[in-house]
């Protein structure tokens, strides 16, 4: 038996792919993007706004708007990153504290910074 559509009168439709890409804004820069290309070629999927900050981050040295980061910091050496979840922060903080006995402040975007490392 055919699968029927929701009344009955033959098969069902497939699901439609959203109408909107998402859009990505930046007052500093007065622009805003589409993030057509990261969904088309980079293929990042749901993803995409986090891939976009990040590179955006890299070539600008900000983040676009709406974006609040995860900043840790080596208190000992030049070494810092910025991330846009929590499991990436701490990860990259408890392995730089692990490899080179370094303390890392880990702000999350809201609430106290904690200090990884040195125990």
């Amino acid at each position: 038996m055919p699968d029927d559509g929701p009344d009955g009168d033959g098969p069902a439709e497939p699901p439609t792919e959203p109408e909107t890409t998402p859009t990505v804004s930046c007052s500093r820069c007065g622009e805003s993007w589409e993030l057509s290309y990261e969904l088309d070629e980079l293929q990042v999927g749901n993803r995409a706004l986090e891939r976009f900050a990040l590179d955006h981050r890299r070539h600008t040295g900000h983040f676009p708007d709406d974006v609040t980061p995860w900043l840790v910091d080596c208190r000992q050496c030049p070494d810092e990153d910025a991330f846009l979840s929590a499991a990436p922060a701490r990860r990259w903080a408890e392995t730089h504290a692990r490899h080179t006995r370094h303390e890392v402040r880990v702000e999350p975007p809201e609430g106290e910074p904690e200090l990884v490392g040195r125990e």
